[in-house]
Order: C-alpha cells, then structure tokens, then sequence
C-alpha cells in the first residue's frame, strides 16, 4: 500500500508519479481477477455448447439466469476472500449429456471431483485430462464412450478414484503408476489383453473392479495390494491357477473369479487367510478338489457360489457364519457324509438359498438334516442326488419356502402331511421318487401354488378334493402313479386357472370324463390317457379353446367324436386310440392346419377317412385297428370305400355320380363366366367370404361398429391400413376392424397375403381373427376389412418407447420374448404350410387384457410350400425387401429369397431394441454401425448395454467419496438371463449367418432363461 503525504508540495511531480503506480497497480490486480471469472464461465460454456441433450441443469448456464457460475446447477466452487472463485467439481448424473467431452474442460484447471455417470457422452475420453493436476476423483461411467483409455491418465499424482465402468473402452488396460489410486473401475468394457502386472504396484488400492471384459491369459501376482477388499475379475476368459498370495489378501471381503476357465484347487487355509471375506463367486469355473473346511473361520460370509465346477469330497460346515444367505453349491460331485453340514446351516439364521441339486449327496436323508435348517430359507434345492429315505416331517418348518426342488432321487413313503404348512410354496416339485400312499390333503393348504409335480412315483387312492383349493395353479403333473376314483368335476371347476398341462395319465382312474373339464378354456396341454374311463368323450372339452395337445387313448370311452371339437383350431397332437369309440372320423380334421399327429387306431370307427388338409400326408396319421374304416385317400392299407359294396348300390351309386358331375361342371361353368363379368369391371386379386368360416359382415356392420369410420375411434395406422376400434355384439364384444386403404399401391395385395395366412394359423400368441369384410361401399368402390379381437394393453412399440407406459422390467422382457418366439415357432413349424411372417416389428405385438404378448399384421406373410420343419431350406420364389426398416434381414435386400429366417432376423432385432431400448433406426446407428454391432462390440459390459431401467445405478454425490461393497457388488448378484438374451439376439441377427439358428432352438433357448429368471427371482424373495 502506498500512502502520499501531501504536505510536501516540494516534489509535487514525485507526487503524482507516485499515485499514477498506485492505480495502475489496483487496475492490474482488478483485471487479473476478472481475467481469472471469464475463464472459468468460457470454459463451462464451451462444455454447454459441445455437449448435447435433454439436461435441464444445463439450460440454466447462462449470465442472464445467473451472473454467478458459481450458482449453475452441478457447478460446485471454492471460494477464497479476496480471490475469485475457482470450479472444483462437476457432478452432471443422469441427466441426458450427449456427445464428445471436449477438451476445454482441462481448462478448468482447479477440479478436484468429475462426476457424469449415466449418461450418453460417447467419443473418446479426452487425453488433456491429464492436465488437471488436482483431480482426485473421475466418474465416467455408464456412458458410450470409445477407443482406449489414455495414458495421460495415468499421470494425475492426486487421482485416488477412477470409475470408467460400463463404456465401450477396447484396447489394453494402460500402466497405472501413481500410488494414491485407491478405486479402480473398468467394469462392462471391451478391454482385451491381460491384467497388467503394474496393477500390482498400486499399493494404496481398495477396490480393482475388471470384470466383463474380454481379458485373457493368467491373473498376476496381486499380493502386495495389502489394503485391496473388492478383486473381481469375472466374466472373462482369464485361465490357469489362481496365484497363492491372492488367497493371503486378508483384508478382501469380495472375491469374484466367477465365468472364466480358471482351474486349479482351492488352498485349504483359505478361510484363514481371508477372514473378512463376505462374497465368494468363483462358479462356472474348472475348480476341483475340495471345499476348504477353513471357510467356516470366515465369519463375515454372505454369500457361497461354487456351482458348476468340479469340486469333490464332504460339504463342509457352515455354521460359524450367522450372516449367510445363499449357498449355491449346484452342478459339482460333492458329498453330504454324515450331513453334518447340514445341521451346521442351523446357526445361519439368514439363509434364503440351498442349491445342492446335481451332486453325488446319496444316502437317506437323516431327520435332523431339514429340521436343523433356518426358517429364513425361501428355496431348497436337493434334486438329482440318489437321496433316499423320507422326508422328515419337519419340513413344514420352514414356512417361508417358495421353491421346493427334491425331484429325480429315490425317496419313499408318504408325502409328509407338514407340506401343508408351507404356505408361501410356488413350486413343490416330488417326480421321479418313489412315493407311496396317497396325496395329503392337506397340500390343499398350499393357496400360493402354481406348479405341482407329482408324476412318475407309487402315489394311490384319489385325487384330495382340498386340491381344489390351490385355485392359482398352472401345471399340475400327477401321471405315472397308481391314482384311482373318479376325476372330481368339483375340483375341476375352481382350477381354471390351468393353463400350461394336466397330466393324469398313466393311472387308474374310472368313472367318466367330468364335464367341468371344459372350464380349463386356458389350458394348453391334457393328458388323460391309460386311465379306466368311460362314457363319451364331452362335447364341453371343446371350450377349451387353447388346447395344444389332447390324449385320452387308453381307455374304455364309447360313442362319436364330439363336433364341437372343431373350436380346436390350434391342436398339435389328439391321441384317441385303444378306445370304443365309434362313428365316422370328423371331416372338421381336414381344416385343423396345425395338427401334427392323429392317432385313431384301434377302436370301432367306420366309414370314409377324410382325403384333405392333415389326411393327406400319412406320415402323422393312424388310424389301424378299425376294420370298417375305408379310404379313397392316401391311407392305402385301408380297403377302398366302395369296392365292398352290392352291385345294386354300384348301379345307383353311378348313375347318380354322373348327374351330379354334371351339375358340378354347370356350376363350375356358371362360376367362370360370373368371375369373367366381374374381371371386366374390376382388375387384381379377390378372396370372398367363404375364405374361412367365419361370421359374415356387410359394410354397413363395419360403419356401424366404428361409428361411421370415426378418427375418434382410430387406435393404430400403417401403410396399408387404418385399425378402429369397434363394437358388433356382445358375443364378440370390443374389436379392431381393420380398413384397407385400397387407393394405397399393394394394400389389396396385403389384405389376400393377410387372409391366407390367418385361414391356416389359430395360437394363444398371435392375435385372433373374427370376420372378414369384402365387399362395396355404398357408391360402388371397393371395400375390404378385417375384425379382430381388441388387445386392449397397446403395443411393443408404446411400451418400450412411450415414456408414459412405464417401461419394461427384465421379467416382462424375458415373458415378451417367449411369448414371441412361440408363436413363431408355431408359424414355422406347426403350420401347414408353414408362414413366414415377414414384418416383425415392436408395433405388431400387441397385449391382450392378462398382458400376454401377441403377434399381429400378416398383411406381408408369406406361406412356403416345401419347406423343413426347422424352416431353414424352405423359400420363396419372391423376392426383394419384405419388411420394415432396420428389421429386415440384409440378405433380403441382396436379392435372397423369402424364408423363416428372416424372421428369426427380426426377432433377434426385436430383442436386442427390448433389452437396450434403441431402435434399429436411431440416428447413431450411421456410417456402418448397427444395433446388432453395438451390442456386440459391447458385450461383455451388460451394465452399458441394458437399458438403465433394467440395471439401476447407484452413487453417492459427495466430492470424495468411494463407493462401498454393496453398491458395487450388485452386478456381481445380477441374472445371467440378461447376458443370454443379448448373445440369443446376435446370434439371431447375425448378417449372413452360416448357420443360423431355426426357431425351434430359439423358443428353446428363451424357455430356459425364462425358468432359470423366475427361479431365482422367486428364490430372491
């Protein structure tokens, strides 16, 4: 500070020279702060004018919302008298930042904290990063960020935590050098190589999180990593033997090896040396040898997942660990000895899972083995062991069991009556035992039951009339038993809400068919076969609409085959053989296009068999064993129909075959000429009412039922047509009529494709068709329409990108795509001919009023006639694009022919938009990249791929702070089901596969993780 005396007016020019310096000096200091508040507010708005997207933090960073930066959402600021104000942290999660990082980032030289997970930043990661010498912390993670992680990373001396999890990162981990790293994420990349043995040079390092990348060879030697508690290193393809001093980290409490090809043994002091560790996933591995008995000093465990391995010798005890919750032991060569173990599991007072199913368990199963187990326990697993004994009564201790699996062992004895007192079980599955007596009763108690399995054991009396009570049961399995009585109609009736099988085959059951049968309108498969029945078979049974397959063969049941069969139109197999049965073979069969296999042999049948539709390929057929049957047809065993007959009936029969040719060729005559007429004033294709029988409408029902084509009234438009929403009688109730835009090149075209295909197909997936319209309006134009029944819960397409919906839980995912690929299956492979759908797309699934999922719009289909079962040989002789845009096979546009596998294209595209939310045709997908490319490239990162409503994220916002095991351990608990379903969806829409998959696999493959999902999802709870 400069004072001036102005007394001394003897240096008046000092003076002022003096106070010139004085301001000058304020001036400068006064830019320099200014200079310093224009850096920092430059350098946010360069972020702001790079980086793109839906952020309502972002909009408010401008001077006229607020002069002070300091004050912009996400900016936090340090803030020193006399000084400016310096930027020190960016915390921007989810909040829908797009596009590259820039580099002028670095220019906010003093951040200590950058946090912007959960977003869809994309580019590469900026190497001027490295210039920020004062970060400490680095969040990046659950972004499309690509290309290599940069070595100047590597440079930041105060960096303690670095998350870059869940991106498209590729290329080698680089060296980390700097000690302070304390947190190191690279979960969910496409990183290759090895693990850098630098790593071990960390010395400060809490966590070293690796896992689902693409990383190979052997993992280093880690030992000096003293402080480390999270190692996950799955899901890669990391081989060899696990170095010794990775078992000496005693202050791990996570280790997770799990899906790699690692071998070896596990030490047997392990328990001592890792006694904090609390998570051990090392399944689906290539270990052997024994389960340490040390474990048990690892107080603090909560989860055990060795499955899938190759372990042998005694489970050992676990009692000592009062924290445990899952034990998942399945798919090794294990033994119980003594089942001391077992008793042990007494102390685990949280234990919720016990898989020990696929083991070499043996013996009988002592007492105390199931009544020493926790009542937490939700799901129990013994099954495939050669267990033998009963099972003791104490079972119906444990009262929150969901999941019950004992099946294919050789217990015997009763079924233990405690079962009853299971009141939350889902699934008890017995089969495969060698059970004796009768059914308890009191399995009635079970309310929460859906799946019984009972089948293939030594089971007598009758079925328990409490059975009744389980009114939420699917599947109820109780064949190969020596059950007997009658079938209770009673109990029939309150079990309607059967819907996958009952199976009572195999057993000794009497009396009649009850009629109640036909209350099981939901039910697909019955098996009522090798009984004692007798009496008709009921005309009810044909309510039940959704009968994919019916045996009643076997028993003693009289009379015709009821007509009201003929609702039966999507059955695979009837089986009526080795009955009484008598009268004429239904002509309705020649119409049933999805029957596979009829077997009529062996009963008092006469008459003519039906020449068309399944009749005509004997390969499926039977119909032996009835010795007045005939045939004009290809059933050449069989005499022909009149060559038995008198020659009085010969000399009428031909008489009256010539007239009635002659009135057949008039009619034919008549007909031509007609259609002749008719082509002179119209041109194209026709297809009248007689299509299908089906109810016939007029043009005026249709404006009737649509209030006069009302758009208030519209639900959905497409290319060709337009859908409302309509109402013709209380029969049918609400209905969508499709209107064909006929004046729309090729609309005429869609609606012949449509009817052809929808005569030959009848699934409880693909969306039903009412009625046909093909007629005229009222000034003479052409009309056209199509009824369906009404899916009143909207579309694929609402729910996986109308935000008003509310999205797709994994469960409602896995439960969408089997519902798919079954009526797929059942259009390739079940079908006569088989139909190529042509145009699957998140629009043309729609959901009925229980949220099944249904496959609509065959207004391309297109039907192939001597193709494989599989669909893979079988094509078209059409060709060219047939489809939407970005579902349609690449061939396709090359030229290939029309086939099945287009449509398993389509499916996988289907798949992979349900799972991450993208469509085929969002604009990121340009210059070469694809869906199916971005899932593939990213593959081993699910976190990044899944849409974030299916794998939530967690994180903590202060400036320091370093996740803890739970947070970061989720993905570790996570489903495989996910994973399977990405890999299913590439494999499906792979470009020019050499060998693609047929959709038989695929209905297969989705059928598993579908179980495997609900399995443990229920296991869960």
């Amino acid at each position: 500070m400069f004072t001036l005396h102005t007394n001394n007016m003897a240096c008046p020019l000092l003076a002022i020279l003096l106070l010139s310096s004085a301001l000058n000096h304020f001036s400068s200091a006064a830019t320099l702060a200014d200079s310093s508040t224009l850096t920092s507010t430059d350098a946010l708005l360069c972020l702001k004018s790079r980086l793109r997207g839906n952020t309502r933090a972002m909009a408010m960073w401008n001077n006229s919302a607020s002069p002070d930066f300091c004050a912009w959402p996400g900016v936090t600021c340090t803030r020193r008298t006399g000084q400016p104000p310096l930027v020190v942290a960016l915390d921007m999660e989810a909040e829908g930042l797009a596009g590259e990082i820039p580099s002028c980032i670095s220019n906010l030289t003093s951040l200590v904290r950058i946090h912007l997970p959960n977003n869809q930043l994309s580019g590469h990661i900026p190497s001027e990063l490295g210039r920020l010498s004062g970060l400490r912390y680095l969040n990046l993670s659950v972004n499309t960020l690509s290309g290599t992680i940069p070595l100047s990373l590597g440079a930041l001396h105060n960096l303690s935590s670095l998350d870059l999890g869940s991106n498209g990162l590729s290329g080698e981990i680089p060296p980390f050098m700097k000690s302070k790293l304390t947190y190191l994420s690279l979960v969910g990349n496409s990183l290759t190589g090895v693990v850098p043995p630098s790593v071990a040079n960390l010395s400060s390092l809490t966590y070293l999180l690796l896992a689902q990348n693409q990383l190979q060879g052997s993992i280093p030697d880690l030992g000096e990593l003293s402080s480390l508690q999270n190692l996950d290193l799955s899901y890669n393809n990391l081989s060899g033997t696990v170095p010794p001093s990775i078992y000496n980290l005693s202050s791990l409490n996570y280790l997770g090896l799990s899906n790699n090809n690692l071998g070896g043994t596990l030490p047997s002091g392990m328990g001592n040396t890792l006694p904090n560790i609390q998570i051990l996933m090392m399944h689906n591995n290539h270990f052997e040898g024994a389960i340490p008995a040390s474990l048990q000093n690892a107080s603090s465990m909560t989860i055990i997942h060795l499955g899938n391995n190759s372990l042998t010798g005694v489970i050992p005890s676990f009692g000592s660990m009062p924290n445990l919750k899952h034990v998942m032991l399945y798919s090794n060569q294990l033994e119980a000895g003594d089942w001391a173990f077992s008793s042990s599991l007494a102390n685990c007072t949280r234990l919720q899972q016990l898989n020990l199913g696929r083991n070499n368990l043996r013996g009988d199963l002592p007492p105390n083995s199931i009544e020493n187990l926790p009542k937490s326990l939700t799901a129990l697993t013994l099954r495939s062991n050669n267990i033998s004994g009963t099972i003791p009564l104490e079972i119906g201790n444990l009262s929150n069991l969901a999941l019950l699996y004992l099946d294919r062992n050789l217990f015997g004895g009763p079924i233990p009556s405690t079962l009853g007192q299971l009141s939350n079980l889902v699934v008890l599955s017995l089969s495969q035992n060698k059970f004796s007596g009768e059914i308890p009763p009191s399995v009635g108690s079970l309310h929460q039951l859906q799946e019984l399995y009972l089948q293939e054991n030594q089971l007598s009396g009758s079925i328990p009339a409490s059975l009744a009570s389980c009114e939420n049961l699917l599947a109820l399995n109780l064949s190969c038993n020596t059950l007997g009585g009658s079938i209770s109609g009673d109990m029939l009736g309150k079990l309607n809400q059967l819907s996958w099988l009952l199976d009572l085959s195999h057993n000794q059951f009497a009396m009649s068919i009850p009629v109640e049968m036909g209350s099981l309108i939901n039910l697909g498969s019955l098996n009522i076969s090798h009984n004692n029945l007798t009496g008709r078979i009921p005309s009810t049974l044909g309510s039940c609409v959704r009968l994919e397959a019916l045996r009643v063969e076997g028993n003693l049941l009289q009379g015709n085959i009821p007509q009201s069969l003929a609702n039966l139109k999507g059955i695979q197999m009837f089986d009526f053989s080795n009955n009484n049965l008598s009268g004429t073979i239904p002509e309705f069969l020649e119409t049933f296009t999805s029957l596979q296999y009829l077997n009529m042999s062996f009963n008092n049948l006469e008459g003519p068999v039906p020449i068309g539709g399944v009749f005509a390929n004997t390969s499926g057929i039977f119909v032996q064993g009835n010795p007045h049957l005939c045939s004009n047809g290809a059933l050449r065993e069989l005499p022909r129909c009149f060559a038995s007959a008198s020659t009085k009936k010969q000399k009428f029969f031909v008489p009256m075959m010539i007239a009635l040719s002659a009135l057949v060729a008039l009619a034919l005559i008549l007909g031509v000429f007609s259609f002749w007429l008719r082509r002179r004033y119209t041109s194209g294709e026709r297809i009248g009412h007689s299509y299908m029988e089906l109810k016939r409408i007029t043009y005026g029902d249709v404006m009737k039922a649509t209030d006069s084509l009302s758009l208030a009234n519209v639900v959905g438009s497409g290319q060709f047509g337009i859908v409302y929403k309509g109402w013709f009688d209380a029969e049918d109730g609400t209905v969508a009529v499709k209107v064909f835009k006929l004046n729309q090149y090729g609309a005429l075209h869609s609606f012949i494709a449509e009817c052809k295909a929808l005569q030959h197909i009848r699934h409880r997936n693909l969306v039903k068709v009412i009625t046909a319209c093909s007629t005229y309006d009222l000034v003479g134009n052409e009309f056209r329409a199509l009824v369906f029944e009404y899916m009143a819960n909207g579309s694929l397409e609402d729910r996986l990108h109308n935000h008003q919906c509310g999205g797709l839980s994994l469960g409602a995912v896995i439960r969408i795509s089997v519902d798919i690929a079954c009526a797929l299956e059942y259009l390739h492979n079940q079908c006569i001919p088989p139909v190529v759908h042509c145009d699957l797309k998140p629009s043309n699934i729609l959901f009925d009023n229980d949220d099944t999922a249904r496959v609509c719009d065959f207004g391309l289909a297109k039907l192939i006639h001597g193709c494989s079962s599989g669909g893979q040989s079988g094509t078209t002789s059409i060709v060219g694009p047939r489809g939407s845009i970005g579902y349609i096979p690449p061939e396709y546009g090359m030229g290939s022919e029309i086939s099945t596998e287009g449509d398993v294209y389509s499916y996988g595209i289907v798949l992979l938009e349900m799972l991450t939310r993208k469509r085929p045709t969002n604009e990121e997908f340009s210059d070469g990249l694809t869906l199916h490319k971005y899932v593939d490239a990213s593959l081993s990162r699910t976190q990044d791929i899944l849409h974030p409503g299916l794998t939530l994220e967690t994180g903590d916002q202060r400036v320091d702070h370093i996740p803890n095991l739970q947070e970061h351990n989720t993905f570790a608990l996570k489903d495989i089901c996910a994973l399977r379903l990405l890999r299913l969806g590439l494999l499906c829409s792979a470009e020019s596969p050499k060998d693609p998959p047929a959709m038989h696999d695929v209905y297969g493959e989705v059928t598993e993780v579908k179980e495997a999902y609900f399995s443990i999802d229920n296991r869960r709870q």
